[in-house]
């Protein structure tokens, strides 16, 4: 069953969706997780759908939301700033722990790509979370931007658009707007998977936030949680070296996987083996019911 909710995060209010397992009993409590959209998309994307539907199937409890100023929640359409996502998922967070059916001592987040960021972030700073799978994802943004940007010059005129931007507010007063995709280059063929409703056009303000955004400082803190990452191996969008780097920085009850056969919007894209690493990393690091088999180290 699907269940629209709304909840409240730096005073604006913000849409989401609690979905809960077939065969819920009356008074049955089952661990549950959050799963976080990418950058300017909204909650209805294939990244946040997919996941949804396979943790609904296996017996948890899911939400997922707009994040402030995407989809049907309120706030500057796609002035995205990475703390404000961080505490609208820790928001969120406290809404769900409060719903019938939810084990408030047992949820998780999942994020792709920026949500990602988000994810581990959020993780790393609120204990609460028992949890985190990262797809996809970022940990350093300034790092992560120069990669994007490897062509000749384009790194350059990316650093320009920032002081642009800086200049422009300065003089007017008001936010210079940049095409997404001056900020986060996604190849042509990869397109299809913004979804409709999806921001185009964003303050620059955005992609200064995203620079400054170092989710891998969060990671040693999410131990000893278990915490997940997936990565395609050759990702168009995000480099694997950004999942790497954070499976690095990370203690103990961690895994890595990196797949062939799938590039930047894996769960979208259906890939089988991305479903059945889910699916036995949750058996062993996060189960429906039952205690998770102990590990040490990586």
């Amino acid at each position: 069953m699907e269940h629209r909710v709304t909840f409240k995060s730096n005073g604006l209010t913000l849409s989401g969706t609690i979905s809960t397992p077939q065969g819920l009993a009356p008074g049955e409590k089952r661990p549950a997780f959050i799963i976080l959209h990418g950058f300017g998309s909204t909650s209805n994307a294939g990244n946040v759908l997919t996941p949804s539907a396979m943790f609904n199937e296996l017996g948890y409890v899911t939400m997922r939301f707009d994040m402030p100023g995407c989809g049907d929640s309120e706030g500057e359409r796609g002035l995205l700033i990475c703390h404000d996502q961080v505490t609208a998922t820790r928001n969120a967070l406290d809404l769900l722990q409060t719903f019938e059916g939810v084990d408030a001592a047992r949820i998780g987040v999942m994020g792709s790509s920026f949500g990602a960021a988000v994810a581990v972030y959020a993780t790393g700073m609120d204990e609460r979370f028992a949890a985190c799978i990262s797809a996809s994802g970022w940990g350093n943004g300034a790092k992560k931007f120069r990669d994007q940007h490897s062509g000749p010059g384009e790194f350059a005129r990316f650093l320009k658009m920032l002081d642009d931007g800086r200049a422009h507010k300065r003089a007017t007063g008001k936010s210079m707007m940049v095409s997404r995709y001056d900020i986060v280059p996604i190849p042509a063929h990869l397109r299809g998977h913004v979804v409709e409703r999806s921001i185009i056009q964003m303050p620059v303000e955005t992609a200064q936030s995203m620079y400054d955004f170092r989710a891998e400082d969060m990671v040693a803190q999410i131990a000893p949680r278990p915490v997940l990452f997936l990565h395609s191996a050759v990702d168009s969008v995000t480099p694997t070296d950004q999942t790497i780097e954070m499976f690095k920085r990370a203690i103990t009850n961690c895994e890595m996987h990196l797949f062939y056969g799938t590039d930047h919007f894996m769960f979208a894209e259906g890939n089988e083996r991305v479903h059945e690493c889910v699916t036995t990393w949750l058996k062993n690091f996060f189960p429906v019911s039952g205690e998770p088999v102990k590990h040490h180290g990586h």
